[in-house]
């Protein structure tokens, strides 16, 4: 086994055998976890971005929050409950994507595709980032070096991921279900405090807030609209993640429908209860909070500026430290597993994200890599993608949240809406047919659900893209374009290759000759077993070429030829630059200009070894050759390889390996009784 493959090893672990893919489905008490952490880690910014929206215009608006949370509430029940017709209707995992494909066209599914990439990038961008911020807020070292702790941060999830997507699970289900204790323990915690009148005020009660430009004065009733539509766009980032589910339907243990859309209800039902928790008692508790980047808006109570360095804490971090007060280890387990789980949050996209590129790469409209399994039974290559994008999102934004999410959920809405029209064309194209009155029924109910749900996220999408336009959200418009264009000019280059591969009657002519070459570094045995297997093929012509850059060299050669008295002409061709390919690519394309009905083969001896720095010691003249002679017409390049004694190391030792029984081998029926050991060759 080679270094790479022990290190891969370690960081990943053992190989799955792909009749193991069952192993890795998962049960509703880990799928929760799985693709619910992305939406309900939004706890942690969502309520933040509502209170920074409002303040624009002060504190006088903050009566409003309340509402904006019942509005979001509302829109996350209604897509929960449209997806969970999505789930029962295409459960094989295309979710949005496949939903418009097949009732909208080819051009709505990239559409929505595009979205949805640009929005997992943006998931874990956002999320990754904000943890940092936690981070940054618990320990002041890290001030300063949130893009780094960032990217460290997406480097180890991603090392997890790869593991495949039971493991990661497993790992990922017992933060979740702490963060899920640990908000809505608090929010009860404090409203009951609210209930005894024993709640306290946040470290921020004391401060005021001064009104933007412009918004000082009373608000009109159209700055009041606008700037309550800001605050809701800002929201339904509370939304994000929700859409995860219906493309990891697969993912699920059977029945994988009903399995997803329970696990869609538990989903809302958490999320909204602690969002709408959040807002309350943040409002009850009287917390100020702004734009980070506008901390000189803030005045103490004698109308002061803050001091220098004033580090204002999330909303979360304010609610917890009111609300335990009197119990620090309450506050720094909330502080804690919010961090954790905003890190995690991020998994949810690097399970969607590879699931739906590989989907696209078996619909032609992404590489075929991005559709291939890894060791662990995981789309590694899109997890990779996934990563880097996400690395170069963060740098670039240098991890600012406030920033990042004004980027955000104007790609999800869009394939909110598409899918939304795509369910109603569903419904109506299958009540044509449809003659039983309970199924009508049923589809009549669903297609009104989906109907509503159109309504509501068509309102949002207009109100996000009016509100964020000039914010950011034009960045994430040019994103979805890029990626259309580039799916768009991936399908048609799989098209245009699949129809020259196409086979036809000509494809069964035979060359009216073959002229065979082999190449002669020196007369060794490499050399001597590529003439032998070209004399095997019986060409019409074979000779041996060698490229002279040395005389004396050549002269070597050409005594041994006549000494061993081989019957193959050995042609000479002369490099005066003492160039090696271009002399053999010009003699090749001269045979086949001379003969364009016949085909030149070219045998090239080549050394395969054991360990990866021998690689880069032989082969290399080899290697350019080939890439030169492929791009030859008539020519065929055949390898002929020598193994030297390092491979047939390398290859002994990696068959010891595979025979070597491991834990677990019995269980999984690779070996079906005991092993004969030592002892029993001995008796």
């Amino acid at each position: 086994m080679s270094v790479g493959d022990v290190s891969k090893r370690i960081l990943l672990g053992r190989k799955l055998r792909s009749s193991q893919l069952g192993e890795t489905l998962l049960p509703k008490r880990i799928a929760l976890p799985v693709f619910a952490s992305d939406a309900l880690s939004s706890v942690a910014y969502a309520p933040d971005e509502i209170f920074i929206m409002l303040a624009i215009a002060g504190t006088s608006t903050y009566v409003w929050s309340w509402k904006i949370g019942l509005v979001v509430a509302l829109v996350m029940l209604t897509v929960v409950t449209s997806y969970r017709q999505t789930v029962h209707a295409y459960p094989s995992g295309g979710g949005d994507y496949e939903v418009a494909t097949v009732n909208l066209g080819r051009n709505a599914g990239v559409t929505v595709a595009s979205a949805l990439l640009v929005d997992y990038v943006l998931t874990v961008a956002v999320s990754i980032s904000s943890a940092a911020q936690y981070a940054a807020g618990a320990i002041n070292g890290l001030i300063g070096h949130e893009a780094t702790v960032a990217v460290i941060a997406v480097v180890v999830l991603t090392a997890m991921n790869l593991r495949g997507v039971r493991e990661s699970g497993g790992f990922f289900a017992v933060p979740t279900y702490l963060f899920m204790v640990a908000i809505l323990g608090m929010c009860a915690y404090g409203l009951l405090r609210l209930l005894t009148g024993d709640l306290p005020d946040a470290e921020s009660a004391q401060l005021i807030i001064e009104p933007q430009p412009g918004w000082d004065e009373p608000l009109t009733q159209v700055g009041l609209m606008f700037l309550l539509a800001r605050a809701f766009s800002s929201g339904c980032a509370a939304l994000t993640g929700v859409e995860a589910i219906s493309n990891g339907v697969p993912a699920f243990r059977k029945p994988k429908s009903r399995n997803a859309a329970t696990t869609l209800l538990l989903l809302a039902l958490i999320a909204i209860s602690m969002m709408m928790s959040v807002i309350v008692l943040a409002k009850q508790m009287t917390i100020r909070y702004v734009d980070p980047h506008e901390l000189d808006r803030l005045r103490t109570a004698s109308g002061n500026a803050v001091p220098d360095g004033y580090d204002q804490h999330p909303v979360i971090s304010q609610i917890a430290a009111g609300v335990f007060d009197h119990f620090p280890p309450g506050f720094y387990f909330v502080v804690t597993v919010t961090g954790i789980i905003l890190v995690l949050a991020a998994n949810t996209a690097f399970n969607g994200f590879p699931v739906l590129g590989s989907i696209l790469a078996q619909d032609g409209l992404a590489p075929r890599s991005l559709g291939s399994r890894g060791d662990r039974l995981a789309y590694s290559n899109g997890i990779v993608f996934l990563a880097a994008m996400s690395i170069l999102l963060i740098w670039v934004f240098d991890a600012e949240t406030t920033k990042l999410i004004q980027l955000y959920i104007v790609g999800v809405f869009v394939s909110f809406n598409l899918s939304q029209l795509g369910m109603i064309r569903h419904w109506t194209r299958h009540l044509k047919t449809e003659r039983d009155p309970a199924a009508r029924r049923r589809m009549l109910r669903s297609r009104a659900i989906n109907t509503f749900g159109l309504g509501m996220t068509a309102v949002v999408l207009i109100i996000v893209l009016l509100t964020k336009f000039l914010a950011g959200a034009w960045i994430t418009i040019l994103a979805m374009g890029f990626f259309f264009m580039l799916m768009q000019a991936i399908g048609r280059h799989y098209a245009r290759v699949e129809l020259e591969l196409a086979a036809d009657e000509q494809d069964k002519v035979m060359p009216t000759r073959v002229h065979a070459i082999v190449l002669a570094s020196k007369l060794h045995k490499p050399t001597l077993r590529a003439l032998a297997f070209a004399r095997a093929t019986r060409p019409n012509v074979l000779e041996a070429i060698y490229v002279s850059i040395d005389t004396k060299a050549t002269n070597r050669l050409l005594e041994e030829w006549d000494e061993r008295r081989l019957d193959i002409p050995l042609k000479v061709l002369h490099s005066p630059y003492r160039e090696v390919v271009r002399p053999i690519v010009e003699y090749t394309q001269e045979i086949r200009r001379a003969s364009p009905r016949g085909v030149v083969a070219v045998y090239i001896p080549e050394y395969v070894v054991g360990r990866w720095w021998e690689q880069l010691l032989h082969n290399q003249t080899a290697l350019r050759l080939k890439g030169r002679l492929l791009f030859t017409p008539g020519v065929m390049v055949i390898s002929v390889p020598f193994q030297l004694r390092s491979s047939q190391v390398a290859q002994e030792r990696e068959r010891r390996d595979e025979e070597r029984v491991h834990a677990g081998d019995l269980r999984r029926g690779r070996v079906t009784s005991r092993q004969p050991t030592r002892q029993d060759d001995d008796l």
